[in-house]
């Protein structure tokens, strides 16, 4: 059991569900094991209800606030400040509370994502050969910005509506273009990486029909989606001989910012939390 004093600092996550999430297993080892007098706690909160959640908040009676589905977006709109790589995203999954009534937006997701490529895949070079990315929401909007960070040169956003990735690819820059669900197999022509951005296979809810067999031998493929692990997205890109990055390490990677930015250090080393959530998970 977690030790609650008068000096506690607290964070958390927030979210609409919430129930799902495994940041409060990641955080609260690390805590546990660094032993800091901390807490990190899940907040469902409605969606009409969500600004005043946050207002609430204000003057630091928490540390901050990780930010999941569906708040994302909303929670960059009532910062004060917004990092740039919030503002390249267009959303915010850490909100860092200061004790002024100030409140801080930034963006870890594509922290996290090129950390899980580092961990999963060492030998990937993003601007060694296009990266695509399905999707053209806030996680494929971040991908992209976080490739873009790393030197990737060429990005395809591959999206059923067009026009959606068309607005990501206008945002972020000549390197970046849109393609049509329908032009995939095009798109997947010589990328080194192919990302699943959409919410496709989370937890069994819907299948992607891409070719995926039109990605070279040698392209790393990813999901974001954690739940279930192996999704049937990577299971596909598996049996295709493909090297394969999953959601959970992406969550890890995003988890130790945002750990730092609620704790005032980073995560203890040596801690296994991927085993921790996997167990969690049932795994």
């Amino acid at each position: 059991m977690t030790r609650i004093t008068g000096a506690t600092v607290v964070a958390g996550v927030v979210g609409h569900p919430i129930a799902h999430s495994m940041s409060p297993i990641l955080h609260n080892a690390w805590l546990a094991a660094a032993v800091i007098d901390g807490v990190y706690v899940p907040f469902d909160v409605s969606p009409e209800n969500f600004p005043s959640f946050i207002k609430g908040l204000r003057g630091g009676s928490l540390s901050g606030l990780n930010v999941t589905v569906p708040f994302k977006t909303q929670a960059m709109a009532l910062a004060d400040q917004v990092s740039e790589r919030a503002r390249l995203a267009q959303a915010a999954n850490v909100l860092v509370f200061g004790p002024d009534g100030g409140i801080l937006a930034d963006n870890s997701d594509g922290l996290g994502l090129l950390t899980a490529f580092a961990v999963q895949a060492p030998g990937f070079d993003p601007a060694a050969a296009p990266v695509a990315i399905l999707g053209a929401g806030g996680a494929a909007r971040g991908a992209a910005a976080a490739f873009l960070s790393a030197g990737a040169r060429d990005i395809r956003i591959i999206n059923r509506t067009v026009a959606r990735a068309e607005e990501i690819a206008a945002d972020l820059g000549g390197c970046v273009r849109a393609y049509g669900l329908d032009q995939a197999g095009p798109g997947f022509d010589g990328v080194g990486a192919l990302i699943n951005a959409t919410s496709a296979g989370l937890s069994g809810a819907g299948v992607l029909d891409v070719p995926i067999a039109a990605t070279p031998r040698s392209a790393v493929v990813m999901d974001m989606v954690y739940k279930p692990l192996l999704t049937p997205f990577l299971a596909q890109a598996q049996a295709l001989g493909r090297p394969t990055v999953d959601g959970l390490e992406m969550l890890i990677g995003q988890a130790i910012p945002a750990f730092h930015a609620f704790f005032g250090q980073p995560p203890p080393e040596g801690v296994d939390v991927r085993t921790l959530a996997k167990q969690a998970l049932g795994l």
